[in-house]
């Protein structure tokens, strides 16, 4: 029997990530289609070397090529010298993979693109991509997220997808503008992601919400355990950025109420500014126990995207920073934006330097967000129900 077949990062180490792959195959279920991730590995030596070649041509002026051989750098540097930072990230990649093994439908393992492009119609009649920062630069030019191996008569859907980025290098604005027009349908999930869309390829495509805000409060409880992972009141900090000043506005935030900080450091690679600032590390925390982590907190700190949607479902008093200046190419801050707009959230999003007086002042109008966000889950989910059965009602121009 045919199948959906999902791409998306369900084998990416982030919490985020895992999250929402797991919602959309999740949602998949609910709607009662039978479905499967499908199976990376073989495919991974194609789509790293793609990934590599493009980043090789990369200007040396641009500063997505300084941001990724920065952390490559970072990595290189810290697996040679610190044996408790491979001990930790070892304990944390077990978890991981752990939650992986138990909460993922995954095909068998195709071993080419080549060999998927062949045998994809005889296994499923959908693929479905999303969401995430699928469509950045580099994965446009390795060519897998952007479903080209998919042929035309296979249903094609991209649900909630993001670029990561508001506007693309010219490099790969042709290409784009190519596999947007081979999709059938198409949403994204920020209001940046919309126009590029309109201005590459000249279709009009709704913003969805993200997979993981498709389901409430209560239904992630499945996930994650019932009792609190932490005792007490404490202060949650997830920061994916380096951002000394964003670790020192929580220190600032202990030092008003008293509470403990507790965090999960140098994710996704090293970060000398992770050291120290926080009384509790975790490193052996699967997803199920992030959210449960965010569940139980007084205050979260964070520059994650998927941090903040689970600190609005469980009505948190959170701070949300931008993890880039708006000026970097590689800013993922538009995701955010539009989350708060979309939401009616009127708190700002952070540096690092407000006064914590007046940020403990915020307040978030949580029923109207709950209105907001009924709304927009309602809208996403009929979106997604019209493309599963292909019909004329979902988007395609």
């Amino acid at each position: 029997m045919k199948k959906v077949g999902i791409v998306s990062c369900y084998f990416q180490e982030n919490y985020g990530s895992m999250l929402q792959a797991y919602a959309t195959q999740k949602i998949l279920d609910d709607l009662g289609y039978e479905n499967e991730n499908i199976n990376i590995d073989g495919l991974k030596p194609e789509i790293n070397k793609a990934k590599a070649a493009y980043f090789a041509k990369a200007a040396l002026t641009s500063d997505i090529l300084f941001y990724k051989i920065g952390k490559a750098f970072n990595k290189i540097r810290v697996k040679m010298g610190s044996k408790e930072f491979v001990e930790n990230s070892k304990i944390r990649h077990r978890s991981f993979e752990k939650f992986k093994n138990t909460w993922f439908k995954v095909s068998y393992k195709y071993e080419s693109k080549e060999d998927l492009k062949r045998k994809c119609a005889d296994n499923y009649h959908t693929v479905l991509v999303g969401s995430d920062q699928l469509w950045l630069p580099a994965n446009i030019a390795a060519d897998y997220y952007t479903l080209s191996f998919v042929p035309d008569c296979v249903n094609t859907i991209a649900y909630a997808t993001s670029f990561g980025q508001s506007e693309l290098p010219k490099d790969v604005q042709e290409k784009a503008k190519s596999f947007l027009n081979h999709i059938r349908y198409i949403s994204v999930r920020e209001e940046s992601g919309q126009k590029l869309v309109k201005s590459l390829a000249g279709r009009d495509v709704p913003v969805v919400c993200d997979p993981t805000l498709l389901f409430s409060a209560e239904q992630w409880m499945e996930i994650q355990p019932e009792k609190a992972v932490e005792t007490g009141d404490y202060i949650f900090c997830y920061f994916l950025g380096n951002n000394p000043k964003q670790r020192e506005f929580a220190r600032k935030l202990k030092d008003k109420t008293g509470m403990k900080i507790i965090a999960l450091p140098h994710l996704p690679e090293y970060k000398k500014c992770d050291e120290g600032y926080a009384d509790k590390e975790l490193y052996d925390v699967n997803p199920g126990q992030f959210v449960n982590l965010i569940r139980n907190a007084k205050y979260v700190c964070t520059d994650s995207f998927h941090c903040s949607v689970f600190s609005i479902l469980y009505k948190r008093n959170f701070f949300t920073f931008r993890r880039f200046t708006k000026e970097t190419k590689v800013s993922t801050n538009s995701r955010l934006d539009t989350l708060f707009h979309v939401l009616g959230i009127k708190n700002p999003i952070l540096i690092g330097d407000e006064k914590i007086e007046d940020c403990m002042n915020y307040r978030i109008d949580y029923d109207n967000v709950q209105n907001n966000l009924i709304a927009i889950r309602e809208k996403s989910l009929q979106y997604l129900k019209n493309a599963l059965l292909n019909t004329s009602v979902a988007n395609k121009n």
